[in-house]
């Protein structure tokens, strides 16, 4: 169900971001306890403030409002907001706009012993992504096939 309503909402939403000129970063519909929430990540160079997200909330709960049939028949929570500075990598154009960033990257198996790594981003290719980290006080450089990557995302370096 959950998947169905992303792929109903993502284009919905992808057109009514961009007739701003903003970003479509993510689109999730998840249960957290009894409720249901439609998440709706947007962002835009220099970052998305609230006005903007709640302009997009307002058009986004107008327009799903009027569907018929509806593409939520339950009651659900709409959340609109940017997406941090933990920013997800999903698609081809955010992992290449973050190399020489900070990321966290969590894998499907452990390689060289370990399942997460956090690091600079260095390269990436179709196949492999390249991340020089810390290992205790030794910068190491890592190579990871990119179907080995459970999730990617910016992280803040402390």
């Amino acid at each position: 169900m959950s998947n169905n309503v992303v792929e109903t909402i993502q284009p919905i939403a992808q057109a009514i971001v961009t007739a701003h000129q903003f970003e479509l970063v993510d689109v999730e519909f998840v249960r957290e306890g009894q409720s249901w929430y439609l998440r709706i990540y947007i962002d835009k160079p220099g970052g998305i403030n609230i006005e903007e997200c709640a302009m997009v909330s307002d058009e986004l709960s107008e327009k799903l409002d009027t569907m018929d049939p509806d593409p939520i028949p339950q009651a659900y929570f709409l959340e609109v907001s940017s997406p941090g500075a933990e920013r997800p990598l999903k698609r081809e154009a955010d992992y290449e706009n973050a190399v020489g960033q900070y990321v966290h990257i969590g894998l499907y198996q452990k390689v060289d012993g370990k399942k997460v790594f956090e690091g600079d981003l260095k390269e990436v290719t179709p196949e492999t992504l390249t991340l020089d980290y810390l290992d205790k006080t030794r910068h190491k450089t890592i190579t990871v096939d990119r179907k080995q990557i459970s999730q990617a995302r910016l992280a803040v370096k402390f």
